[in-house]
């Protein structure tokens, strides 16, 4: 449950408020006492940036925080708004947690400038306050301790819908969250796909499943190379539909959705192992977007397809120098067993594809390359229309989720040519393995469908990303809604 709002586009007489954020617009001086919508307790920050030696222009980089003689928490903020869309969320969320971290019941929020940073200002503090004023999962003594916020006061901005469609992503992004931070033990494939279902059922989506006995009936053995490492034969590759009445297009979302990834008999070592309980957090981005464009009522058809499974060792689990059989025929020599991900992806790729959709995305924790090219700051996109990269990669400076878009010519094939099958599953020796996963999906979709696969490096940023202040991001929800509603 997202915390109540209320909202003015003017201050009260009395400001009564024991959190409260003042988000201002960068400038050399703070706005005259006297001004309409003047700085609350403008005589305290003041006295503060005097006693710190900090000039009122010198503190956008850096929220300032006080208390205010009754108690009170103020903490104010100096936006730039010349910066991107996300340098602004990340200055609005920083001030915004410097409340939040004493788990207030409610917080007031001012935001001043002329009409658009106002508009802006507002929509960074209330999603901040969204995404991280509900506490995700936690397995603590003290855990009741962390209250949800309950109460958000806006002075400054009415939106005339009330940040509805905020509120569906925050809904999104907080699904996307706590599915991620699960333990294994708590969200394994039979267990996922439970929750799967009783979200299905609850948010009116159509849900079919395709388990490890229909799957082998179908030849779809890419998947089940991996599956069949599992003691438990509870994987399953999972369809979801939406549909709109005035919907003009069909867009297919595809997730890794692997609970566990050990790296199979090319085992991990503990410190790589170590969380990967969030291999799965392509399948939640999904999920999270499906959700919010439920809750907009998006006029937009949506399939999500969610590869869920474990990558296990085992007598039965596969092996190097496997030779196995996709679903659309393609033979695969295994290479790595830990290179499973993309195993899961091909065959559920063509099951999606198959249904022509007017555009497919993937979403994937898929290498650790990606990883070493960009950090956890950004994530990696790569696809086979131009144009379509170009829209990924506005969108995401729109959302705040920002993408960096890799090649992928023709001249990278080679590396994946196999002498003893119809190609490699991956290379041994490393190097550009983001972008040879991506080659590999490729051969998997039918009807050449447009197509993006989103390497998710910024699932988990330490200390937070943009708006959001917890590790796991759910990086992608936000972009992946631009690109349905095409801005």
């Amino acid at each position: 449950m997202l915390a109540q709002l209320t909202a003015s586009s003017a201050l009260p007489k009395s400001l009564n408020a024991a959190h409260l954020l003042v988000l201002l617009p960068k400038g050399k001086t703070l706005p005259p006492g006297d001004k309409l919508m003047s700085v609350p307790h403008r005589e305290l920050l003041a006295a503060v940036l005097k006693r710190r030696g900090i000039k009122a222009g010198e503190f956008a980089d850096k929220p300032i925080a006080a208390n205010a003689a009754d108690g009170s928490l103020i903490a104010w903020a100096m936006l730039d708004f010349s910066k991107t869309n996300f340098a602004v969320q990340a200055q609005a969320r920083k001030a915004m947690q410097l409340l939040l971290d004493e788990h207030p019941s409610g917080v007031t929020i001012v935001v001043q400038g002329d009409a658009a940073q106002r508009r802006q200002a507002a929509e960074a503090a209330v999603y901040a306050a969204w995404v991280n004023g509900a506490p995700l999962p936690l397995h603590k003594k003290k855990a009741d301790q962390l209250k949800p916020l309950q109460k958000i006061a806006l002075y400054g901005y009415v939106d005339s819908k009330g940040f509805a469609a905020l509120k569906a992503q925050a809904k999104g992004n907080l699904l996307c969250r706590t599915l991620t931070v699960l333990p294994p033990n708590e969200l394994t494939p039979a267990l996922y796909r439970k929750r799967i279902k009783e979200l299905a059922k609850q948010h009116g989506w159509q849900h079919r499943e395709f388990d490890l006995k229909a799957l082998r009936k179908m030849g779809a053995g890419a998947f089940i190379a991996v599956a069949q490492g599992s003691h438990d034969e509870d994987a399953a590759i999972v369809h979801l539909r939406y549909r709109h009445a005035k919907a003009k297009r069909t867009v297919a979302l595809v997730g890794k959705g692997i609970c566990f990834d050990t790296g199979g008999h090319n085992l991990k070592p503990a410190r790589h192992m170590h969380g990967m309980h969030e291999d799965m957090n392509g399948s939640a981005v999904a999920l999270g977007i499906l959700l919010a464009a439920t809750q907009q009522k998006l006029p937009v058809n949506i399939d999500c397809w969610l590869a869920i499974a474990q990558n296990h060792i085992s007598p039965k689990a596969y092996k190097q120098n496997d030779i196995v059989k996709a679903l659309n025929g393609t033979t695969i020599e295994i290479m790595h067993t830990d290179a499973e991900g993309r195993m899961v992806l091909a065959d559920t790729l063509t099951l999606a594809s198959r249904e022509k959709p007017n555009l497919l995305i993937d979403f994937a924790t898929l290498t650790g390359s990606m990883a070493v090219a960009l950090g956890a700051r950004y994530s990696g996109v790569l696809g086979n229309r131009d144009a379509l990269l170009q829209q990924a990669v506005q969108a995401g400076q729109q959302s705040g989720e920002r993408l960096c878009a890799f090649p992928m010519d023709d001249d990278y094939e080679p590396a994946l040519d196999s002498k003893v099958a119809d190609i490699k599953q991956c290379s041994l020796d490393g190097e550009a393995d983001h972008i040879l996963a991506a080659r590999f999906l490729r051969r998997f979709l039918e009807n050449d469908v447009p197509w993006l696969h989103v390497d998710l490096s910024a699932s988990r940023c330490e200390g937070g990303l943009g708006s959001v202040a917890s590790d796991v991001t759910g990086f992608g929800v936000g972009w992946g809604l631009r690109m349905l509603q095409g801005k």
